[in-house]
């Protein structure tokens, strides 16, 4: 198999990692998991063996990192100026900013890890339960039913509009998603 130049590799896969990166860590960080990612990457890439599925290949480095980020955000403090509270806490560290998809990203933040990874590997990248299996490390039927119950659980959090999950849909059947 032919190897492409890197930047052909990050145009072609740039778009799924980084929608890999929101799912996982939220829109907040997911810039940051997606630079690292393509950082290590690149360090990474000319011993990468030919045949390799690229883009499987990105999405496990960017799991890696998604993780590294949740790790860090649990130990890096919040600086706040004592006389700037904001009125809420906002789960996406912006307060009064709003995302379109804001309640989406806050219950998949609430799913385990492994729910969060089959639910984003199966139902946003389309791998087969079988590939997500060996991604997170678990049988097929494990993975099916780790993402069948990350959607039962978003579906329960998003009763309040559940449209919202047709439209993350059609948004990411769009290259859209935020």
């Amino acid at each position: 198999m032919i190897m492409h130049p890197f930047q052909a590799v990050a145009t072609a896969h740039g778009a799924t990692v980084l929608r890999v990166c929101r799912a996982l860590v939220g829109p907040v960080d997911a810039e940051d998991a997606w630079s690292e990612t393509f950082l290590a990457a690149l360090r990474a890439y000319p011993d990468l063996p030919p045949g390799s599925n690229v883009e499987a290949w990105l999405v496990t480095i960017a799991q890696r990192k998604a993780i590294d980020i949740l790790r860090r955000r649990t130990r890096d403090p919040v600086p706040i100026a004592s006389d700037e509270f904001p009125d809420a806490p906002s789960p996406f560290g912006i307060p009064g900013r709003g995302d379109t998809h804001a309640e989406l990203w806050s219950a998949l933040g609430k799913l385990t890890m492994i729910q969060r990874q089959a639910v984003v590997w199966h139902h946003l990248i389309g791998l087969p339960y079988a590939e997500v299996a060996e991604k997170i490390g678990n049988s097929p039927a494990a993975a099916r039913r780790a993402g069948s119950d990350g959607i039962a659980a978003l579906r329960h959090t998003l009763t309040t509009d559940p449209a919202i999950l047709d439209q993350v849909a059609r948004d990411t059947a769009k290259g859209v998603a935020r």
